[in-house]
């Protein structure tokens, strides 16, 4: 099990990117836009820049919904290899069966 206090972050950080997306990807075209004005390109540089580091969709970390475990992860799943390997142990998973010889 991983550390509350990190699976907290985490979401945390995924509520922050959730809330600033719209504004981020507007900012984001407007720093694109080779059309516009260099001095409102740079103002938009900056604004993205002001905001929140943490409402950045690449500071959030692929965890394991079941164990929160960083590492291992399976993104068609979203869950660790070893809580894959408990759950399907157990039978739990549809589909999935662990071999034994």
């Amino acid at each position: 099990m991983a550390k509350t206090s990190a699976v907290e972050k985490n979401k945390r950080r995924e509520k922050l990117v959730k809330r600033h997306a719209v504004k981020r990807a507007r900012l984001k075209a407007v720093i694109k836009d080779q059309n516009l004005p260099l001095e409102d390109r740079f103002r938009a540089t900056i604004q993205l820049a002001e905001m929140p580091r943490n409402s950045s969709k690449t500071r959030i970390r692929n965890r394991c919904e079941v164990s929160g475990r960083p590492r291992g992860y399976y993104r068609k799943l979203r869950m660790s290899r070893i809580a894959l390997r408990d759950l399907g142990s157990l039978g739990q998973i549809p589909g999935v069966v662990k071999s034994s010889w």
